[in-house]
């Protein structure tokens, strides 16, 4: 898979004058003007319900009007879920006085990471709960978001059930109105900072 935005140097300022829609799994660029009709009907993320970890129910409405970028871990993931935590942690200082930008990151595991089990991550990891939600829940509605509505996975075409794990690396950006504008490798320094730089461009979308 192609991480788009990831071509000149990246910058913490606006690297761009407008970002890409994206509304299937190859992640092809969509050039669309913000506010175009052709948008009522593109791709948006469906709506959702989770619990986060302080066991409030977390739903779309939590992120409507909203910037988001979300991400799929498990907390007894020995292996890249800590780094991406760490790249999130990047985010949630950046963003962490801005009330226009959320984090939400996916537990893969819902049956082991309970509400307390997020929690108890929460804490150890300096999580702040009014930026950034640990989502737990049924697990079907876990994968077919990640799988059918934010397309996180890199074996486009390959059909997959919920038997089968759910692990990727991809941070996926979402604009205030609930559409893909963004994926990125959530291990790299590099293509966290334009991510980074990409919210700066959706933030002056908003104010037009």
């Amino acid at each position: 898979m192609v991480l788009m935005g990831c071509g000149e140097t990246p910058t913490k300022e606006s690297r761009v004058e407008q970002l890409p829609y994206y509304s299937e799994a190859s992640f092809t660029p969509k050039w669309i003007t913000p506010g175009d009709a052709q948008l009522d009907d593109f791709h948006r993320i469906p709506p959702f319900q989770l619990i986060n970890q302080d066991g409030e129910i977390i739903t779309d409405e939590t992120f409507a009007g909203k910037i988001y970028i979300t991400d799929f871990f498990f907390t007894s993931c020995p292996g890249i879920c800590p780094e991406m935590t760490e790249s999130m942690a990047v985010l949630q200082e950046e963003f962490l006085d801005d009330e226009a930008v959320l984090l939400l990151s996916h537990s893969v595991t819902p049956t082991i990471d309970s509400v307390s089990v997020l929690k108890a991550y929460a804490d150890l990891k300096g999580i702040q709960s009014e930026k950034w939600h640990l989502a737990t829940g049924d697990k079907a509605e876990i994968y077919s978001l990640g799988r059918q509505s934010y397309f996180v996975e890199e074996d486009l075409g390959l059909e997959k059930t919920d038997d089968e794990f759910l692990h990727t690396e991809n941070f996926v950006l979402i604009d205030h109105q609930g559409h893909i504008r963004g994926i990125y490798n959530g291990l790299k320094t590099a293509s966290i900072q334009t991510l980074i730089a990409d919210v700066k461009t959706l933030k002056k979308e908003m104010v037009h």
